[in-house]
């Protein structure tokens, strides 16, 4: 599967508010403002994987429409990866 750069971007994003977190820990900063920052990129990863699972589950029905299936095992894949990311 190609992954599309926008997905990526946010990837990038998300490395560097990371590096930034550790930053901050290493200066002793609030506790709170840490939390802060990785609940943010909490946010963030939840968001990628989402764009990830719905570019995979556009890929998988088109191509089980191609091949004369229904689309349900592609659905129903989709569904378990995003169970299993929370």
């Amino acid at each position: 599967m190609e992954y599309e750069a926008p997905v990526k971007n946010r990837l990038r994003r998300v490395e560097g508010q990371l590096r930034g977190v550790l930053n901050m820990m290493e200066q002793n900063q609030d506790c709170r403002d840490v939390v802060t920052q990785l609940t943010a990129i909490r946010s963030a990863l939840d968001r990628a994987i989402g764009l990830v699972v719905a570019a995979n589950l556009e890929m998988c029905i088109r191509e089980e429409l191609q091949n004369g299936n229904t689309a349900e095992n592609a659905i129903k894949d989709a569904v378990e990866l995003l169970v299993k990311s929370r």
